[in-house]
């Protein structure tokens, strides 16, 4: 047993829940994923540097689609466990999952999700920035300004041997001091190897609890924050679009994260 081993052990006896040493990338595969992230990060950007009022979320799907691929990547959502799509856009009031479509028009005011993830090589990335399309609301611009902050703060929490609850409790209280609250069912994901893999990441959750955040461990921060209620429901026609149970706006910002000896470390977003 070397030394991590013991200090894992140590930690699963004292009650903590810590990770399986499968979940910890070595050096070589961080170095593999990182240029995945590399490309979807550049996604985002091209994304950015095109999104406006007028085009249509399957522009922004075609965008994504041509660039991944002209880029040697895949996009990761296509046919995943069918979704039809390269990338998720989700606009106002739908919370996530959003399927790119010739007749959904960005407009003045929207506030837009848009979650891109990518294959490289075998290896998986995966963030989501939101877009103010053009001049909106100061409610809805207030509700991406906390969501940003929330992730930042959620960030900064992270650490080397804390827990992933301290990242839940600096989102969730950001939040909730704002006058919002964040959808507790859906949260973030390990990732690196496997488009998801575990553990799953609450923002709701208290402080010191949860996974022990050790060194080599990836995956998202990805709060969703609503305007009104946490409550949400699935459209039972595509079985993907999530939306606000309450019709309220809501936002999401999505970094993918390592956490290294001294801190954590952002791979994209």
């Amino acid at each position: 047993m070397d030394r991590l081993d013991m200090k894992l052990w140590t930690l699963e006896a004292r009650g903590h829940i810590v990770p399986d040493r499968s979940l910890l990338k070595t050096p070589q595969q961080i170095e593999a994923i990182k240029k995945s992230a590399a490309l979807n990060t550049a996604v985002l950007d091209h994304v950015e540097s095109h999104i406006r009022a007028g085009m249509s979320t399957a522009e922004i799907d075609r965008l994504v689609y041509d660039f991944t691929t002209e880029h040697g990547g895949i996009p990761a959502p296509l046919n995943y466990e069918g979704f039809p799509k390269s990338v998720c856009t989700s606009i106002n009031n739908v919370i996530c999952h959003g399927i790119p479509d010739e007749n959904e028009i960005l407009v003045e005011g929207d506030i837009v999700n848009v979650d891109v993830s990518t294959i490289l090589n075998g290896y998986y990335s995966d963030a989501s920035r939101m877009f103010i399309i053009g001049r909106t609301t100061p409610e809805a611009e207030k509700l991406v300004r906390v969501t940003k902050e929330c992730v930042e703060l959620g960030l900064k929490a992270a650490k080397p041997w804390g827990h992933l609850g301290d990242i839940a409790h600096a989102i969730n209280s950001h939040a909730r001091a704002n006058g919002y609250s964040v959808v507790e069912e859906i949260g973030g994901h390990g990732i690196g190897l496997a488009f998801h893999e575990e553990p799953f990441v609450s923002y709701v959750t208290p402080k010191g609890t949860e996974m022990v955040l050790v060194p080599g461990m990836m995956f998202t921060i990805e709060p969703m924050i609503n305007e009104g209620s946490p409550d949400f429901f699935i459209d039972e026609e595509n079985g993907w679009t999530v939306y606000t149970e309450d019709d309220g706006l809501s936002a999401q910002v999505e970094y993918m994260v390592l956490i290294t000896e001294t801190g954590v470390e952002v791979l994209t977003k």
